[in-house]
């Protein structure tokens, strides 16, 4: 109640962007206060016992996680594990470090509860990162989600993956191939039939060459076709990967419901939405993918998670675990917590 009442009013005064840095300070400075570690880690877990689900080959402590994009760099693991967190995905993380698309580029919508970015993948390369990884002390399961360098030609792209995939394989319990982020020009040509094959395939060769794989997963969009979406199952079948991440932000805006999101939107310009707006749509596809497969993989959903109601929307389709990002930012540190409690009561 005192986030949303006092805290996000205030925050939501400045830039997003802005603001995401300076929280990401304090929270840092927050945990370094004797004693605050345990305590908001007591306060905001959830009883593994109760919530603990295996998917993948890994045990997860609970089903909700942390969604790319939040801790790109993992700079906050350790505080962020603090929150309850189920699993924590880094990323996008790309060979070389690039600054992203101009600022500003995250901007609030209110009035429909979301979102929008045009980032770019700004980061400052995977080496930044795998330093990072090196020194974290939490023992929350870690995603690792790759991408390539906005330079790099898509005919050239796997090799952006593969070093990202060699780099981060021993620091990270399990992929995600982001193909479908709608900020880095042409990124999602890679989502087309062949490209996306031959991609998926060389990342499993690697993969199998290992004693023990690592999970791969596919991130899509939420923008596919049902031709598409049949590519995809088509796709993730003959590749022999365990599970597809659905769904990434979305480039249409006709879900938004209020005029002053639709005229915000329209001053925005490019960009992904999250949040709200594209809830029901990543549900939807959640829900074609498990029943058009039959169920033959795993799904994590993503999309305008706020509350258990909505958790419970992907659990009904099919996915075995959810991700939060825009409703972590709305709703606040006790989110996780509320969400766990609700589903397994």
């Amino acid at each position: 109640m005192i986030y949303k009442s006092i805290v996000r009013p205030i925050l939501f005064k400045f830039d997003p962007e802005q603001v995401h840095h300076f929280v990401s300070k304090g929270l840092r400075l927050f945990f370094l206060i004797p004693g605050m570690r345990k305590l908001t880690h007591f306060v905001l877990r959830s009883n593994p016992v109760k919530t603990s689900v295996r998917v993948f080959g890994l045990q997860f402590p609970n089903p909700v996680g942390l969604a790319a994009g939040f801790d790109k760099e993992a700079e906050l693991i350790d505080e962020l594990a603090c929150f309850g967190f189920g699993f924590i995905e880094i990323g996008t993380l790309t060979p070389l470090a690039q600054p992203g698309n101009p600022k500003p580029r995250m901007f609030r919508l209110p009035a429909d509860q979301s979102l929008i970015n045009r980032m770019g993948f700004n980061n400052s390369g995977v080496e930044s990162a795998i330093q990072n990884l090196k020194k974290r002390r939490s023992k929350v399961l870690v995603g690792g989600n790759i991408g390539k360098n906005k330079v790099t030609n898509n005919e050239l792209a796997v090799n952006d993956y593969l070093v990202c995939f060699h780099q981060l394989f021993d620091l990270v319990d399990y992929f995600v191939v982001n193909v479908s982020s709608p900020n880095t020009p042409d990124l999602r040509a890679l989502q087309d039939k062949e490209p996306l094959r031959q991609l998926l395939l060389a990342l499993q060769i690697e993969n199998k060459k290992h004693t023990t794989p690592k999970p791969i997963l596919l991130k899509i969009a939420p923008d596919l076709s049902d031709e598409q979406l049949n590519d995809v199952i088509e796709i993730v079948k003959a590749v022999h990967i365990p599970g597809i991440v659905a769904t990434n932000t979305t480039i249409n805006r006709s879900t938004l419901i209020t005029k002053s999101s639709k005229l915000q939107s329209e001053q925005i310009g490019a960009g992904g939405l999250s949040g709200k707006a594209v809830h029901a749509r990543s549900v939807e596809v959640v829900k074609y993918l498990c029943d058009r497969s039959e169920n033959k993989y795993e799904v994590i959903g993503v999309g305008g998670i706020f509350t258990a109601a909505d958790a419970r929307d992907f659990l009904d389709a099919g996915a075995k675990l959810v991700q939060v990002y825009t409703g972590f930012i709305y709703e606040g540190p006790s989110m996780v917590k509320k969400i766990n409690k609700a589903l397994f009561q």
